[in-house]
This record gives C-alpha cells, sequence and structure tokens, in this order.
C-alpha cells in the first residue's frame, strides 16, 4: 500500500517529522513500539498530537484525538499523521483504526506499516472505510526510530546488542581481574543511558560471580532511573544471598542453560525485544559464534595492558579470512574514550 512520497504535502511531511520527536518521548524500554501522532486541519494547521506512554496506556492516536478534544478542537475531515500504522487489535486498549474512522479522520499518512501479525490491518480497515490512506513515508526514518522493536516483530526474536569495554590491545581486565575503571566517567555514562533504552541485560555467572554487578541503570547523580530493565544471569552456578544483583533494580531472572538460542527463545516470551549483552567473554563468543548479534557496541580506552581477560573468547576462528568482521554505523568520541558501533557483516547485509 506504500506510495510515492511526492502526494503528501508539506505540512503533512513537517507534521510526519513532529511525530518521530514525539514517539521519542515514550520508553524505550517497553514491549510496545515507540509511536507518534499528529492530527492536521484541512488548511495545515495542528489539532492535536500524542505519542504512546508504555504498555496499557492509550496509544498514539488516541492520545492525540484526546489532546484535540482538550484543546477544543474538532477533527472531523482531519489528517492523522502517525510513525506507525494504526493498530487493528482489542489487547489492553481498542483498536486505533476505529479509533480514527469513529471520529471522522478523512486521511491517515503512515511512515512504516506494522510487521505485528496481531496488530496489523489498520491501514486496510481504514481503506475500506473510505480513509485515504498513504503509508511509507520517510519510511526509513521510521525503521529507524522502531529499530530493535521492528527487528523484534520480523525475526521473532530480541535485537541483541553486545556490549564491551576494552583497552587498545582488546583487554577487559588486568592479569588479576580488575576492570574498575578501564573507560572514562563520559563512557560509563553513556553506557548507562544504552542500559535505560533496553528491556534486559545478559550476563554470565562467571561475570556475575567475578565481578558482583548490579545491573541497573542510572542517572548522572547515581540514582536509578524509574523503568529499569530485567536482569538476566546465564549459567548452572548459583549466586550468593548477598549478591547485588538481588538488591534494587530490575526483577533478576536465573537462566539455567549455556543456549544462546534457549535464552532469547525465554526473553520473548517475556515480551522483551531488546537485548543487552554485557558479559563475559565466554557468553560473548557463544552468542557470536551462533550468529545472534545484531549490533556491536564497542567502548575502547586508550589503554594497553598486555595481558589479561580478552572481551570475547574463543570464535572458533582459526585464520585470517576467517575473521567475523563488522561493518561501523558510528565512532563517537566520549571524553577520552571512542566509542564504535557496527554490525556484522552478513549475507544481507
Amino acid at each position: 500500500m506504500a506510495l510515492e512520497t511526492a502526494v503528501v504535502t508539506a505540512p503533512e511531511l513537517g507534521a510526519l517529522r513532529r511525530a518521530f520527536e514525539l514517539a521519542r518521548r515514550g520508553p524505550g524500554n517497553d514491549p510496545n513500539p515507540q509511536v507518534g501522532c499528529v492530527l492536521l486541519a484541512p488548511d495545515g494547521s495542528t489539532l492535536g498530537e500524542g505519542w504512546h506512554r508504555g504498555a496499557g496506556t492509550p496509544h498514539a492516536e488516541v492520545a492525540a484525538l484526546a489532546d484535540a478534544a482538550a484543546r477544543g478542537n474538532d477533527v472531523h475531515g482531519a489528517t492523522a499523521v502517525v510513525t506507525l500504522e494504526p493498530c487493528d487489535h482489542t489487547g489492553r486498549t481498542g483498536p486505533c483504526s476505529v479509533a480514527l474512522i469513529e471520529a471522522g479522520i478523512a486521511r491517515v499518512v503512515v511512515s512504516v506499516d506494522d510487521p505485528d501479525p496481531v496488530a496489523s490491518g489498520g491501514a486496510a480497515r481504514l481503506h475500506a472505510a473510505g480513509v485515504d490512506v498513504v503509508s511509507g513515508v520517510l519510511a526509513d526514518e521510521g525503521r529507524t526510530l522502531l529499530g530493535p522493536w521492528l527487528h523484534a516483530m520480523r525475526h521473532g526474536r530480541p535485537f541483541v546488542t553486545l556490549k564491551i569495554a576494552t583497552t587498545l590491545d582488546g583487554r577487559a581486565a588486568a592479569a588479576d581481574g580488575t576492570s574498575r575503571w578501564i573507560t572514562s566517567e563520559p563512557a560509563r555514562r553513556h553506557a548507562h543511558d544504552l542500559r535505560a533504552r533496553v528491556d534486559a541485560i545478559v550476563v554470565g555467572t562467571g561475570t556475575a560471580l567475578a565481578d558482583d554487578p548490579e545491573l541497573t541503570a542510572r542517572t548522572a547523580d547515581g540514582g536509578l532511573v524509574e523503568n529499569q530493565p530485567l536482569r538476566v544471569v546465564v549459567g548452572h552456578r548459583d549466586l550468593p544471598d548477598d549478591a547485588r544483583l538481588r538488591g534494587p533494580g530490575g526483577p533478576l531472572l536465573l537462566l539455567r542453560t549455556h543456549s544462546p538460542a534457549q535464552v532469547l527463545d525465554e526473553l520473548t516470551g517475556r515480551d522483551v525485544r531488546h537485548v543487552l549483552l554485557e558479559g563475559g567473554p565466554t557468553l560473548a563468543a557463544a552468542f557470536l559464534r551462533d550468529g545472534l548479534v545484531d549490533e556491536v557496541h564497542a567502548y575502547i580506552a586508550p589503554a594497553l595492558l598486555g595481558a589479561g581477560l580478552p572481551a570475547v573468547g574463543d570464535l572458533g576462528i582459526a585464520t585470517i579470512t576467517g575473521a567475523l568482521r563488522l561493518a561501523p554505523v558510528s565512532i563517537q568520541h566520549l571524553g577520552p574514550d571512542i566509542l564504535v558501533v557496527a554490525t556484522p557483516v552478513t549475507e544481507e547485509s
């Protein structure tokens, strides 16, 4: 149903970019996607705005309709500009497609079609009701916004980000096991921002026992952010009763397995869309060997150790031609450190 953006007006394009901004106000670590909506009058003026604030709250379209009503604006004959195809599903809330039809919306401009077979179909229902529907507008920007959620819907498993922090010579800890702190405060601050955007943080029992981490997402002043990720420990060993992982933070889940596929299956069943893999080298290598890492965040400090723990364990690669190649996505300076974001090179890419 995608049409060329040439059929979209300048006010509609502006409203869609505004909808992207609104969508980003929603929680990044939520089972539902970040969605924004702007309602436009025929003259291009804004009647109402809304975004999805998380599972169980009104969807962006319904929030925008409520905003328009609160402003005293009539939306009959208006255009709804939305970042994701309106849902056609009754869950904790009703179908947005029906809400738009009942409100008298005449036109809907959509960035990305909904790949979720449970919720999709809104565009078809709107079209059948006589609503003019245009989809595929600024689709690249829309897909970037939806990121891990879109991947999870299309692949049936969470998007996996592997985070590593190393010296220039690839060491994640010194020979005596110490690793605090390889990177600087700006890099650690960035890593906490990343934690706040994911649904789950995964480590192996080796890391959990050696480092006794909290695996929390914290604000700049050291407080806990409101929505904490699920804390997942993979392996067969027990955690001590006084482990910091049992303290304040997100729920703790112990998975008695060494299988990355089983870990992701379990997390998929818990509506986890984005996983942050934080360690250690054995777990990182296992996910990489199985082709289950979608993105790597490598925080690199300008330091040398010469010996110590590597960031990634044995990948079973014997020669340089077998190296797992990555395609750089971005490079960012964080104080004295550098963050390299890259994705594994596959046949699809």
